[in-house]
């Protein structure tokens, strides 16, 4: 337990592990490689399996963080990387991480190709796709019951992808990339959000060998300056390596977060390497302790020489090349010896000798090759042996650490069931303790709430008795004084009754002049009221004789014959009308002259202060203003039917007209035929006369006046101006007005009759504007049959 809890204080304090989540048990991606500038380089950025490299390499790597506390944050990490082309570099890698009860493990596809720009300059693109798994570690979790807040946690697919890019000059190269540039939970289908492990990353290297004598004389320099650029901070390192062609390379470097390392690698053959680095944290990591981090690596001899780096000279402490080789380069005296001989060319025996050497010198170098194979032999037996003996321990402490994780997850199960079993035990006896407590304190509790129910139910029967006495003493009390003001109550409304009784008979049966007077003007009220419906009546009968006669006339004109009406005598009808109107009349006035005496009564008798009834006489007032209302009501109304009745009789006058116009002529289209051929009879059958007639031979009929009459709606003629000589409403002065004009030599004479006026109008000519008919009339002839010239308007 206090592992997990020092493991999780851990978790909390670095930004390494600030990954962002929640509590979904996701883990963002972080290779803790940063130490390293010799294996495992593209980690760093995905450029460096191509920059600066030569090699191909497969190593293991493993980082133990902050050994000062168990399970603290432990890396594996084995991967292929280098360069495989002139411009290609490529790497693959598996990782495994522990954070305490947190595990990741997945693997690194890593790609980088180069764009040639010159001899010098160099772009180099790189891409790293990440694909893993995080979640809980069941076989570190320890704890004696399950933890919900561990249970809850799910396993998690995610897929990262990081680029870089990289710019190289002879001793210089500058780069960026982006670290979780894509995040995606393959698991949840969404993106990783709020990763604090998302940054920007830039990067200045210079690489450079040392001229000088000695151990490092020829030896490489190499120097990392980097920064990181996240959401909340900002982090800043340095790195610096130098390798000896001796087999030997140094490192040393400052982080800004993690603090500062150093570290020392070495070449045990020309293949196979081994590199150790120290980090220790600074300021409020430094309770954490130390970081370790080893590699071993296998380098692969390339028989090609790649562009852009330089191949350096690799040496290992223990060396694999034969010695055969070095004897002959080494073994250059014979060669001089017989060339000695060789210049003399006469001696065989030298000749001899030397083939004879030369023979012994093979014979010695395939003694000694099979010598070397025998030692080889030997050794792939002895580092066998040694790999089976290290492999058989690796397996016999994998099982001895397997055996006692058993053991103590059985003791801890075991010490687990104890402390329930004992815990359970205890929870029981206080279980049973706080039930026997809780009996007595129930026992007691419902024995204390009787005692209080009773005095409860005593204290309420006390007082429900004390409130029975109350109401009944209060209904006595209330019943007394209802009874009292009932009786006053009844004596009061019998006083008010006999008092309303008494001015109801002084108004029913007046005693005073004034009540009697009164009294004789309502029942003239009631006579005038009589009246006025005999009148209205009677106006409503001329009304309906005006519809009947109106409604025979409109369709008489359409052709439609009617059932005639019953007979009614118009005489008698206006006989009695004239006799209802007289009657109100007087009655009206009769009225109004006792309406005034009515008043100056009551004025009389108010300023006389001989006022017996105060309610009596308001009675009067109220009565007199009300008759007065009524008399003007009357004559309203009398006036209305007054103007009613005049309005219809000067409809039925116009009614009448039009029947006895229609009784002349059944249509007037035959009034039109019989008007134009006696016209033509007259023209035909007149003789024109040398005798002239004077003004008062002529009858002009219905005298006209000087302005301009206007006629509308007369058929059978077109609208426009006339100059009317004569105007008549007799056939026969028509005709006769007619055969003097023609007679006195006037050919284009003609006349119109008008059905709304009943006229028939004699016209010399017609204009279309009124200034050529007011032309017309100043230059008129001096004849006498013009004398009465007039200007008629027809508007159709």
């Amino acid at each position: 337990m206090k592992s997990l809890i020092l493991t999780i204080m851990v978790f909390a304090c670095t930004s390494q592990f600030v990954l962002s989540q929640e509590n979904d048990g996701v883990v963002s991606f972080d290779l803790p490689v940063r130490n390293s500038q010799m294996f495992n380089r593209f980690a760093i950025n995905p450029t460096f399996s191509f920059v600066r490299e030569q090699y191909k390499y497969a190593s293991i790597f493993n980082k133990r963080e902050w050994v000062q506390f168990n399970d603290a944050p432990l890396t594996y990490l084995a991967s292929y990387s280098g360069r495989f082309a002139e411009n290609i570099g490529a790497g693959i890698g598996v990782f495994q991480q522990n954070y305490g009860v947190l595990t990741t493990f997945g693997g690194i596809l890593n790609f980088a190709y180069n764009a040639r720009l010159n001899r010098d300059n160099n772009f180099t693109f790189g891409l790293n796709i990440g694909a893993y798994s995080s979640g809980i570690n069941d076989g570190n979790v320890v704890t004696n019951f399950p933890d919900p807040s561990l249970q809850n946690i799910p396993s998690n697919f995610l897929v990262t992808i990081n680029p870089g890019i990289n710019y190289g000059t002879a001793f210089l190269d500058f780069g960026v990339s982006v670290n979780n540039l894509f995040a995606y939970n393959i698991s949840s289908s969404e993106m990783l959000k709020d990763d604090q492990n998302q940054s920007l990353q830039a990067h200045v290297m210079y690489t450079g060998y040392m001229s000088s004598r000695g151990f490092f004389d020829d030896a490489r320099f190499s120097g990392l300056i980097r920064s990181e650029f996240m959401q909340d901070e900002t982090i800043l390192s340095a790195n610096a390596m130098v390798y000896v062609p001796k087999g030997l390379w140094f490192q040393a470097g400052y982080n800004t977060l993690y603090g500062a390392s150093g570290g020392v690698g070495i070449n045990i053959t020309k293949e196979i390497a081994i590199e150790y680095n120290f980090e220790t944290a600074f300021g409020d990591l430094v309770d954490f302790g130390p970081s370790h981090e080893i590699t071993l690596a296998y380098r692969f001899k390339s028989s090609r020489f790649f562009d852009y780096s330089r191949q350096d000279e690799v040496s290992g402490l223990i060396s694999t090349d034969r010695k055969p080789k070095r004897r002959i380069v080494k073994s250059s005296t014979p060669k001089r010896t017989i060339q000695k001989p060789a210049e003399k060319d006469d001696s065989d025996v030298l000749v001899k000798a030397e083939a004879e050497k030369e023979a012994q010198r093979l014979e010695e170098e395939k003694a000694l090759k099979l010598e070397e194979e025998r030692l080889a032999k030997l050794e792939a037996e002895r580092l066998a042996d040694l790999k089976a003996k290290q492999d058989a321990e690796r397996e016999a402490k994998a099982v001895e650490d397997k055996k006692r994780k058993e053991q103590a997850r059985i003791e801890a199960a075991k010490r687990a069931q104890e402390t329930a079993k004992k815990q359970a035990k205890e929870k029981a006896r206080l279980e049973a303790e706080r039930k026997a407590k809780d009996e007595e304190t129930r026992i007691a509790e419902e024995k204390r709430k009787k005692d209080i129910e009773e005095q409860k139910l005593k204290a309420e029967a006390e007082k429900e008795a004390q409130r029975i006495d109350e109401e009944r003493i209060a209904k006595e009390l209330a019943d007394k004084k209802a009874k009292i003001e009932l009786e006053k109550e009844n004596q009061l409304e019998e006083e008010r009754l006999a008092k309303e009784k008494e001015q109801q008979d002084l108004i029913d049966n007046p005693k005073d002049e004034l009540g009697k007077a009164l009294k004789a003007s309502q029942q003239e009220e009631i006579k005038q009221k009589d009246l006025l419906d005999k009148y209205n009546k009677a106006v409503d009968g001329k009304n309906e004789n005006l519809r009947n006669l109106k409604e025979e006339n409109d369709l008489s004109e359409q052709g439609i014959v009617v059932k005639p009406k019953e007979f009614k005598s118009v005489t008698k009808e206006n006989n009695e009308l004239k006799s209802i109107k007289v009657e109100l009349d007087d009655i009206i006035i009769s009225r109004e002259q006792k309406i005034n005496e009515l008043e100056k009564l009551y004025e009389d008798m108010y300023e006389a202060d001989t006022i017996v009834n105060q309610t009596v006489m308001l009675y009067y007032k109220k009565e007199i203003q009300r008759l007065k209302t009524e008399q003007g009501n009357a004559n309203d109304i009398k006036l209305d039917l007054e103007n009613k009745l005049e309005e219809i009789q000067i409809a039925i006058e116009f009614e009448k007209r039009r029947r006895i116009k229609r009784a002349e002529f059944n249509n007037e289209e035959e009034r039109y035929t019989e008007d134009r051929a006696t016209l033509e009879n007259l023209k035909e059958s007149t003789e024109v006369t040398n005798s002239i007639l004077s003004e008062e031979d002529f009858d002009f009929g219905i005298e006209q006046s000087n302005n301009i009459q206007i006629l509308k709606n007369v058929n059978y003629i077109e609208s426009g101006f006339y100059m009317v000589l004569a105007v008549h409403t007799d056939k026969e002065k028509r005709d006769e007005f007619l055969t003097k004009i023609i007679a006195s030599g006037v050919s284009n004479i003609d006349f119109f009759y008008d059905v709304n006026t009943s006229q028939y109008y004699i016209y010399l000519k017609t204009f279309n504007n009124i200034q050529e008919a007011n032309n017309a009339l100043k230059n008129k002839a001096t004849k006498s049959y013009n004398s009465k010239m007039t200007i008629i308007k027809i508007e159709n």
